[in-house]
């Protein structure tokens, strides 16, 4: 995955590979980490027309070497993430009115 892309693909935990969408990556100083917010392309949304959006730490590649995702270990970085999601959402929500 580099900086920029668009489409990654990510390996769910049974081992099967979906195409997701990037909707954001953004850097957190705090925790000297690159994160990744995604969501599965063509998934079912439920009825609530909500789209289950996943996160993953994004650790960058050498030189021209695909990074890597990492799992998010601490709720400290939930946290982090569930409001710079709520604010993405919301500026999102601002530029449609």
């Amino acid at each position: 995955m580099e900086h920029g892309e668009k489409n990654i693909t990510v390996i769910d935990e049974n081992g099967n590979e979906m195409l997701c969408e990037v909707l954001f990556t953004f850097d957190s100083d705090e925790f000297g980490k690159s994160y990744v917010l995604y969501y599965p392309i063509g998934a079912e949304e439920d009825d609530e027309d909500e789209i289950e959006i996943h996160a993953s730490a994004f650790v960058p590649g050498e030189e021209g070497q695909d990074g890597e995702l990492k799992p998010i270990e601490t709720e400290e970085e939930w946290d982090m993430i569930e409001e710079m999601l709520g604010t993405f959402l919301d500026e999102e929500e601002g530029e449609q009115e």
